[in-house]
């Protein structure tokens, strides 16, 4: 999410006492030479060694793209780009035609959401492994009000003060997610008329609450006083899936949607503080609804901030907030397997300076009984990440009266753990991270890749070795090595790992510390590390979101091989449009599908003057959030 209105509390850096200084750490292991000068020996090689900085041995057969900063995007030659769904398009049947001058809730409750993110593409039938028909999950964070309604004053404050409560339950029904049976005919990706599994689901359909933390007396409300139901989902950024075919969406910056003085004096007010929230939220809903107010519903806050499993296959469950993952500002949950079947989920709290997280559920996952998964996310242990200065990991589990995690610390149960897992965390010593993003297990090679997207207010005084660069403006990628990666007996669930550095972005020659293969190019340089996926030979595709506009780059998908001898060298694949960011990528099976997510095209920008009308070039319209398809032009796996 990156959304010029929000930014100041969305990532405001809530950790009051940051661990030990990655600085420290990284310059015990690799000796401060290295971390100040760009770390080039962490992860080069004796074949890269022999490389030319031009060319080099990428097993990316596809043209490297110019940088660029346009109205248009960019793909590299041999492929084509298909917009799939756009904001407003209808979902269930009935929806109206979209007329962006005249915005209802109930026409956005049937519509397309907003600012589209995690994409999940479920194979149809159910279980199957086919790659030309599915189900598509598609996350809809948040609402970029000033380019989404006409006649807007520009400015969060500005904007704050005109939003109408018609607009603001417009914005309401455009969060939360979509499910769209989408199929490819003739080479050509479409959404299915009428798709029978076809859903909205936005920021008051009703969810059920489980796990540790559902029933707690910080979860009941004045509308709910067995604390186990709840309105809604706010900001699904990114998510996953689970191998019994559920999505998991996850709720990020859940703080900018709550107000109220009690922010400041209420009997909360630190576990708040703790997680951003203010007394006037940018959004403006507490003046409309009252849950969103502090001051009469303190206990709504805790109700957000948690991973929610849906099944896409059935539009009639309920969702459910599986409260054992814990609760922070979710940036994706994915999944992993130990060798004695018990699923492990990596997350990552997108927030300056907060932390990576693991759940490993209590039991196996059982694959000839289904209904026996039901549950499997209630029950296991949620642990945090600190990286040591030898190249070591600790998972440190999260378990109320293990260690400081007890009543002497205002705990009283795993329900109090779960619903201040930050505050826990911090208790346990995990190593503050660079914005912790996506964090993805490569299927392939077994070791796990975290975004790490940025932090441009870690000052000196408080770095730390898996972020070893002051004002970090353009983020870097550490790399989890668990035991027996490599091998079909990797194991996710040990408490033990290795970790090093697998880039670190910016502009080689400008950008201090900047780290890549030495043959990267002049456009395979990449800012803002924001989410990934592997296609099936194990190659990373990274989409970025904070691109440096003002170099005239904008936000894109770049791919580089994780092993051999072309390890590291990122190529730039694809290119948005001003404004926008990517996220979500996501394949096929069969690799012959790239699915994007491109969000808040032309930010920044009006609705009546928007730097880009993409992607319907129509006077009428204002840029649109969407989702495309890249496929190769004949036919193929994508890249190859």
């Amino acid at each position: 999410m990156h959304d010029d209105d929000i930014v100041e509390i969305e990532d405001i850096g809530s950790n009051p006492a940051p661990g030990r200084r990655f600085e420290e750490i990284a310059a015990a292991r690799f000796g401060r030479r290295a971390v100040l000068g760009g770390a080039a020996a962490l992860t080069a090689t004796a074949a890269e060694a022999q490389v030319p900085r031009t060319g080099g041995p990428s097993t990316l057969a596809f043209p490297e793209l110019t940088h660029q900063l346009a109205q248009t995007d960019s793909v590299a030659e041999g492929h084509e780009v298909q917009v799939v769904m756009r904001w407003g398009d209808a979902v269930l049947a009935g929806a109206p035609a979209f007329d962006p001058a005249r915005q209802t809730p109930d026409a956005q409750a049937r519509q397309f959401g907003q600012n589209n993110d995690f994409l999940a593409f479920m194979p149809l039938p159910r279980g199957s492994n086919g790659s030309d028909h599915g189900l598509l999950w598609v996350n809809h964070e948040y609402c970029s009000t000033g380019s989404m309604f006409p006649g807007l004053p520009a400015g969060n404050s500005a904007i704050r003060a005109a939003k109408t409560e018609l607009q603001a339950r417009t914005e309401m029904m455009a969060h939360g997610g979509s499910v769209v049976e989408i199929q490819r005919k003739d080479g050509k990706w479409a959404p299915v008329p009428g798709g029978a599994m076809n859903r909205r689901i936005t920021a008051s359909t009703p969810m059920r609450i489980s796990g540790p933390a559902a029933g707690h007396e910080r979860m009941k409300t004045s509308a709910d006083p067995n604390g186990t139901q709840v309105l809604g989902m706010l900001n699904n950024c990114a998510g996953g899936t689970t191998p019994w075919g559920t999505v998991l969406t996850c709720e990020e910056n859940f703080n900018t949607y709550f107000g109220g003085e009690a922010a400041r004096t209420g009997a909360q007010a630190a576990a708040y503080r703790r997680y951003g929230i203010q007394p006037a939220s940018p959004n403006a809903w507490e003046r409309f609804e009252l849950r969103f107010n502090l001051d009469r519903e303190p206990n709504e806050p805790n109700r957000f901030g948690w991973v929610v499993e849906i099944d896409p296959f059935d539009p009639n469950s309920t969702p459910i907030k599986r409260t054992a993952l814990g609760r922070f500002k979710h940036e994706g949950c994915t999944q992993a397997m130990a060798p004695d079947g018990r699923v492990v989920f990596y997350m990552g709290d997108d927030e300056m300076n907060d932390y990576v997280y693991r759940f490993v559920t209590a039991r196996p996952f059982n694959r000839e009984n289904p209904a026996a998964n039901r549950d499997l996310l209630d029950e296991g242990t949620l642990s945090v990440a600190r990286l040591e200065d030898d190249g070591k990991l600790v998972w440190m589990p999260l378990v109320f009266g293990e260690g400081p995690l007890t009543a002497a610390n205002n705990f009283a149960s795993q329900a109090d753990v779960l619903i201040e897992t930050r505050r826990a965390a911090d208790l346990l010593g995990a190593t503050p991270m660079d914005r912790p993003e996506d964090v993805e297990a490569n299927p392939v090679n077994g070791r796990v890749y975290v975004m790490l997207t940025n932090n441009a207010r870690r000052a000196a005084d408080r770095l730390n070795a898996a972020n070893p660069r002051p004002r970090n403006i353009h983020g870097h990628v550490v790399e989890i090595i668990p035991p027996g990666a490599g091998t079909p007996r990797v194991d996710h669930a040990a408490n033990e790992a290795r970790w090093e550095m697998f880039l670190m972005a910016g502009k080689p020659g400008i950008d201090a510390g900047a780290r890549y293969h030495r043959a990267t190019s002049e456009n395979g340089w990449l800012s803002c590390p924001d989410n990934c996926t592997f296609d099936s030979k194990g190659r990373i595709w990274i989409a970025t979101d904070g691109a440096p506009s003002a170099a005239g780059v904008a936000d894109a998908v770049y791919a580089a091989d994780t092993s051999g001898a072309g390890r590291g060298l990122t190529r730039l694949f694809y290119q948005t449009v001003v404004g926008a960011e990517v996220c979500g990528p996501c394949f096929t099976p069969d690799d012959t599908t790239l699915f994007l997510a491109i969000q808040h095209p032309a930010e920044g920008s009006s609705y009546e003057n928007p730097s880009t009308r993409w992607p319907d070039f129509d006077p009428a319209l204002p840029a649109r959030s969407s989702v495309i398809a890249i496929v190769k032009k004949g036919g193929g796996a994508v890249g190859s």
